[in-house]
């Protein structure tokens, strides 16, 4: 029989034997580690010429005697693996040569198959109870070739393994009583010469023992059971029932297999006979190389995986590219062959990995994430128990020194992963990580109890490598040339660069540190960073003093805007509890506020003394028409608020202050540019002969102002005025701020509103000239031209000059000179208007003029509103130029229109079928106002008519009925009255003499009851003005008739002429008297104006009697 392997001494020699290795032993018996009799100092990877021969001698021939199938992703032709020893070795040609002949001449190793026997599943059962007793016979069998390759090929035999192999090679598992599923988990180590024509026989049994009849009876479950029964009392007692078996060649098999293999049958009887699930591993035993019969094969292995790694890394270094942690498959085959050959456990395997990775990752430059998947295998296979005391403490040194270069390597993080590198962040957050499991480890927790939580030393070196790093940047900006500006210089660079380090903490490193170890770094770095800059800062500016010059203040001016950026990123990202050495750092600046405040002022003023310098006085464009300095000087204005907005000084007091000086430059600066640019218009056009560029240069002016004004405008929302008035509300009253602020602000756009007048003023009087002549000339041009014809060139003046003023005017300043324009040309028109007061010709052309005047300056809504347009004075010249345009007879006429418009205040009543109805005049009879003498209602007594119209007979039917309430004319205290009815205007009539009523003696309420007719056609009847004029006056015998007063009846409301049918009964109209003004009416004045026109004159002297009359006999007041 073969003996275990703890009993060598009785193997015979030369006769391959295997080892029953039991699991619950085969840990204890096969680690490497209890085999070490020297300590492994992993310290450096750079190997003693003799440790490298050995350790090559020991890798070449590991690729000799290479056992089994190649893995997938495995290096096949072993030329290759040679070639790449060669390499990462640096060996000369000759060398390996010589060392390659040195290592076949060696013995060759004892060549095993380590055959692991898991379990088993869905095997037969041969017991009467449906279960068996199986257990298993194994074995090798060596020099017998099978036909086709295949095992299953060859006859079954009924006992493979008891008949074919030795029984001292013969090696059995336990039994596992009544099961389908037996499991055994048991491994052997089978020796083999040749693995060409070498293969692996694995019989499984059912164990039959000796038992009674009554004893299988109360087994029994079926019939089944019976009839196994019967079976077996056909056999010898104690054989062992068949269940299947597995035959493999050796050469078939990779370095490792794992897999679950059918059991075969003897017959095909049952086919299906389950499946057995086996374990195999091809390594060496006695192997002749120096390095592996004098070291651990865990310690040859550890310095192997060092040196394949470090050739690994430098020849990417070579090749100008990172190491991403994945080994060359060459790399890959051999360190796999070595490890299988010397049955390394997985458990070695991962603890080597990790000694040789983090010791070369403190040496050399590869990801931290390499460590990872050792961490993990040991953590999964971590038994204590399993190490030896130099062991563990090498462990331990392991773990001790990442975790210390780790944290030194967190430390200097700024400059060892700097965001200048792409893959900066992802290393540093391997590295966390890395160092995040290694502290998780069970092993860690064991070996290093003593050690401070992770996030502690994490925290304690960021803080500490925080100070350094400033120490360090505040020697880099150390001055080479001692002053107080020079340092004010170095401390600015220091403190930005601080802001800039946070800025980065914040946006990148913050959640790195966060996600990994829940510390804030941002936190702790700031808290560091601003104690250390505030002590600077304050040392410096005590050290400065007062007064302060233009360079310091300066410097001192961005110190503050840098530090006030500083302590907003603070106290906007920190959960302030306690006090922070930046508080109330402003203070530090305060006597450096009067410096800043005048180099600003200083700048804008030079800034826009230049720009007007350069100025060429021309716009910029079609859309932008003013010049480049209202450009520049926009900018100055937008830079001195941002300066206000950068100081917001945190005092309201002090802030309000501040407010009001930078108000006062702006306001200041404002006027400044107006007179400079004024003075490059005058010096500019100087030397221009065309006066029309000298007109352009205004313009660009005049809109530079307009802009600046804009920009001024802008000043509270810019300088953020009502979020000031709010803060300093409590320490100073409404009445201050309005008096300061606001008042400084109204008085510099007072001031631009001015110049802008002022210029616009300038443009209008250049055109006023042009505008005056034309009109002039219209009035002069021949009778035959038409007046559309006699407007044109005027019209054409205008076009051009209004056109070219909007091309180089701002819309607001074009309006503004639209309107100065517009008064202009109506005070011109109203003096040619006085002054052609008798020619209708001159008038027409003037109206005309008007009319086409309108339209041009409201320019289809682009110009000036009909609002602006339609002025008093314009009002007032339209009528006018409408009176003197008209002819005498429509003067006439509109005379009468008047009349009735006069009449028709006092209410006019009719009696319909003896009812009383008011009555309305039409609008269209309403001419423009005409002053009257002003009577209360029937003052001066009134008539009653009735009137219709007769279309069918063209006649018109008036009978007066009576007049009452009449004036006494007589000295008697009475008058004689009578009516005189005219068709009015005569022109319209000019065949119907008047008629008159009878005369009644003494009678102020005469009832006259008189119907006369007029043939008239209704043509002229309809007609604006039409009336009946109804003349009461009181006879007298020596002397002119009196006048009593006057009544219009307008015809076009006469029944019948209104479009209705014919009255059947006309209605009584009741018409107040009236006299004609005293003072002389318009058109009367206009009519006699007019000396040549007959019908003119006779009209105006028979109404001047009528005022004369009525002038003689007016009421007075309170009668």
């Amino acid at each position: 029989m073969a003996t275990r392997l703890s009993r060598p001494q009785q193997r015979p020699p030369l006769l391959r034997q295997a080892i029953k290795i039991r699991r619950r032993k085969v840990q204890d018996l096969q680690d490497p580690l209890a085999q070490m009799t020297q300590e492994v100092n992993p310290a450096s990877y750079h190997f003693s010429p003799k440790e490298r021969d050995l350790l090559y001698e020991e890798v070449l021939y590991t690729v000799l005697y290479r056992l089994g199938q190649p893995e997938p992703n495995h290096v096949v032709e072993a030329s290759e693996l040679l070639q790449y020893l060669q390499e990462a070795f640096q060996v000369q040609p000759e060398e390996h040569k010589r060392m390659l002949q040195q290592a076949k001449e060696l013995e060759k190793p004892i060549f095993c198959l380590k055959a692991t026997i898991k379990q088993a599943k869905g095997i037969l059962g041969k017991d009467v109870s449906g279960l068996s007793d199986p257990y298993c016979l194994l074995g090798i069998e060596q020099g017998v070739s099978m036909p086709g390759g295949s095992p299953g090929s060859r006859r079954r035999q009924k006992a493979v393994v008891r008949y074919t192999i030795p029984e001292e090679q013969t090696h059995r598992t336990q039994v596992i009583s009544q099961t389908l599923n037996p499991v055994w988990d048991e491994t052997f180590i089978l020796e083999f010469e040749d693995i060409t024509n070498a293969s692996f026989h694995l019989d499984m049994w059912d164990m039959d023992t000796v038992e009674s009849v009554r004893q299988k009876l109360g087994e029994l479950t079926d019939l089944h059971g019976l009839r196994r029964i019967f079976k077996e009392a056909r056999k010898d007692k104690g054989q062992d029932d068949f269940l299947g078996n597995v035959v493999l060649r050796l050469q078939d098999l990779h370095c490792r297999e794992d897999q679950w293999y059918p059991l075969e049958p003897r017959t095909e009887t049952y086919p299906d006979r389950g499946w057995c699930h086996l374990q195999f591993q091809l390594i060496h035993k006695r192997r002749a190389t120096a390095a592996s019969r004098s070291q651990p094969s865990y310690t040859v292995h550890l310095h192997l995986l060092q040196q394949l790694v470090s050739h690994e890394v430098t020849q990417h270094k070579v090749g100008s590219t990172s190491w991403d942690g994945s080994l060359s498959p060459q790399a890959t085959t051999i360190l796999f062959l070595h490890a299988m050959q010397k049955d390394l456990s997985d458990f070695h395997q991962s603890l080597a990995q990790w000694l040789a990775y983090s010791h070369l990752y403190q040496k050399l430059e590869f990801p931290s994430s390499c460590l990872l998947h050792p961490i993990t295998s040991i953590e999964y296979q971590w038994i204590q128990g399993r190490l030896k005391t130099e062991q563990l403490e090498e462990l331990t040194l392991s773990f001790t020194s990442l975790l210390a270069y780790g944290l030194s390597l967190i430390r200097k993080f700024r400059s060892v992963f700097p965001l200048s590198v792409s893959d900066s962040p992802a290393r540093l957050q391997s590295l966390l990580r890395v160092l995040v499991q290694m502290c998780k480890m069970k092993a860690f927790g064991e070996l290093c109890q003593d050690t401070a939580p992770l996030p502690q030393l994490v925290t304690e070196a960021l803080q500490t490598g925080t100070v350094e790093w400033f120490h360090l940047k505040q020697q880099h900006h150390q001055p080479m040339v001692q002053g107080m500006l020079e340092a004010g210089k170095a401390l600015l660079s220091l403190v930005q660069d601080v802001l800039g380090d946070l800025h980065q903490c914040q946006r990148t490193w913050n959640k790195i540190f966060y996600n990994a170890l829940k510390i804030d770094l941002f936190s702790t770095a700031f808290l560091k960073l601003q104690w250390l800059v505030a002590k600077r800062v304050q040392d410096h500016t005590s050290a400065v003093g007062s007064p302060v010059s233009p360079e310091m203040g300066e410097n001192l001016f961005q110190l503050y805007i840098s530090l006030k950026e500083l302590y907003q990123l603070g106290s906007a990202s920190l959960d302030r509890d306690g006090v922070l050495a930046l508080d109330g750092f402003h203070h530090w600046f305060q006597p450096a506020i009067p410096s800043w405040l005048q180099k600003t002022y200083s700048v804008a003023l030079e800034r826009v003394q230049r720009a007007v310098q350069m100025d060429k006085l021309v716009p910029l464009g079609e859309l932008t028409k003013h010049s480049t300095s209202a450009v520049d000087l926009s900018t100055c204005f937008a830079q001195i608020s941002h300066t206000a907005r950068q100081l917001d000084w945190p005092d309201p007091e002090v802030a309000f202050m501040i407010t009001v000086k930078f108000v006062e430059d702006t306001c200041r600066l404002a006027l400044v540019y107006c007179s400079l640019i004024k003075a490059r218009a005058r010096t500019l056009s100087a030397g221009q002969k065309d006066q029309g560029q000298a007109a352009d240069m205004l313009c660009v002016v005049v809109n530079d102002m307009e802009q600046l004004r804009l920009v001024i405008g802008k000043l509270p929302s810019q300088l953020a005025w009502e979020a000031l008035e709010r803060r300093v509300g409590t320490v100073l009253d409404q009445g201050q701020l309005q008096n300061t602020l606001h008042t400084q602000l109204q008085s510099a756009l007072a001031g631009l509103g001015h110049e802008i007048r002022t210029g616009v003023q300038t443009l209008a009087e250049q055109l006023e000239v042009g505008i005056a002549k034309h009109i002039q000339k219209l009035v002069d041009v021949k009778e035959s031209v038409l007046p559309e014809d006699a407007i044109l060139p005027l019209m054409k003046f205008l076009e051009v000059k209004l056109c070219y003023m909007n091309t180089n005017l701002v819309q607001e300043n074009f309006s503004s000179l639209l309107t100065l324009l517009w008064t202009h040309t109506l005070t011109v028109l109203v003096e040619v208007t006085a002054s052609q007061r008798s020619s209708t010709l001159a008038s027409g052309r003037l109206k005309v003029a008007l009319e086409n005047l309108e339209i041009c300056f409201h320019a289809e809504g682009c110009g000036l509103p009909f609002e602006a347009l339609h002025t008093a004075t314009f009002q007032a010249l339209q009528r006018d130029l409408e009176l003197q345009a008209a002819s005498s007879q429509e003067l006439i006429r509109k005379y009468f229109c008047s009349r009735i418009q006069q009449q028709v205040r006092l209410p006019i009543l009719f009696h319909i079928n003896h009812g009383l109805t008011v009555f309305c005049i039409p609008a269209e009879l309403v001419y423009a106002p005409h002053t009257q003498a002003e009577t209360t209602s029937e003052q001066l007594g009134a008539v009653t008519v009735k009137a219709s119209y007769h279309s069918s007979e063209q006649k018109l039917y008036v009978e007066l009925l009576s007049a009452s309430n009449l004036l006494p004319m007589d000295s008697n205290g009475s008058s004689d009255p009578f009516v005189q009815l005219t068709l009015e205007p005569r022109h319209e009539f000019p065949e119907l003499a008047p008629r008159e009523t009878q005369k009644h003696k003494k009678d102020l309420h005469p009832l006259f009851d008189e119907t006369f007719e007029f043939l008239v056609p209704a043509e002229p009847c309809q007609k604006d003005g039409a009336c009946l004029l109804l003349t009461v006056l009181d006879h007298d015998t020596l002397g002119a008739n009196d006048l009593e007063g006057e009544a219009f009846l307008p015809l076009c409301t006469v029944p019948g002429l209104s479009g209705c049918e014919e009255p059947s009964e006309a209605p009584q109209t009741r018409l107040p008297l009236t006299y004609p003004a005293p003072d002389g009416d318009p058109i009367l004045q206009l009519l006699e104006s007019r000396k040549g026109d007959r019908e003119a004159q006779a009209f105006v002297r028979l109404r001047r009697q009528r005022a004369k009359q009525a002038s003689q006999h007016a009421p007075r007041p309170g009668q």
